[in-house]
């Protein structure tokens, strides 16, 4: 079995597969993932192997105790992964977003893969059917949207994300509403029309914790899929694995 670790900007997600099937999930914070971990190895007793993904910071703490009951793999531009990399600047390239890569190798093999991560960015991979990562492109989140409207602003209150119902706003909070949440779904529908035009048979996986909200707000034809970024991790992984 595999323990994979996401390492986020607000929150660690952690997952158990056994080989490529995703048997629990669940969401911890920093201060709790030690316990976590203790209870999952309780829980299912061959973990064996672990993969871990920070874009943000983990304690050496954690580091130190993960090595010590784990054979463990932190993924870094050093790490093998499945596909050619030609990102102008390969060790700038998020963590993440190699995961989410790795995902569509593994889930739609030789196809043009555009993968939209909906989190506190949203991100844009591309991978073609060659296997080749291009590249892609990153924008603020809904979130970052809406602080950014009341952090920037001296009266514009910070509202809950909240589904519109016409796009012409006729208070200051449906205005919010409307600027983000029509604002952001017409740049994803944009983007991946500018990128249906450029590339044949493109399939679209939009993934990332506003992947169900913006699933239904989007006219594209997408797969949404939650768990795309630990599919890929764990794809990572057993593939390092099988060296």
């Amino acid at each position: 079995m595999n323990l994979i670790i996401d390492v986020g900007n607000t929150s660690i997600k952690l997952a158990v597969f056994e080989e490529e099937k995703l048997l629990i999930k669940k969401v911890v914070l920093e201060e709790g993932l030690i316990e976590a971990v203790n209870n999952l190895n309780k829980d299912y007793k061959n973990i064996k192997h672990v993969i871990v993904s920070s874009v943000g910071n983990l304690g050496e703490d954690i580091k130190a105790y993960l090595t010590k009951n784990h054979q463990v793999l932190f993924l870094s531009h050093q790490t093998k992964i499945p596909f050619k990399n030609l990102y102008a600047t390969p060790n700038t390239l998020g963590i993440d977003r190699i995961a989410l890569i790795a995902g569509a190798v593994n889930q739609f093999p030789d196809k043009n893969v555009l993968v939209i991560d909906a989190g506190t960015c949203i991100t844009y991979d591309f991978i073609n059917s060659k296997n080749e990562y291009l590249g892609g492109a990153i924008s603020p989140g809904l979130r970052m949207r809406y602080k950014s409207l009341h952090n920037q602003t001296a009266k514009l209150p910070l509202l809950e994300t909240e589904a519109i119902e016409s796009i012409i706003g006729n208070t200051t909070k449906t205005s919010i509403n409307s600027g983000v949440v029509n604002g952001l779904t017409v740049e994803i529908d944009g983007i991946i029309t500018q990128y249906k035009e450029k590339f044949s048979d493109l399939t679209i996986i939009l993934t990332g914790g506003d992947a169900n909200f913006l699933s239904k707000q989007l006219k594209s034809s997408i797969f949404a899929n939650s768990n795309f970024l630990l599919e890929g991790l764990n794809f990572i992984l057993l593939n390092n694995i099988s060296e």
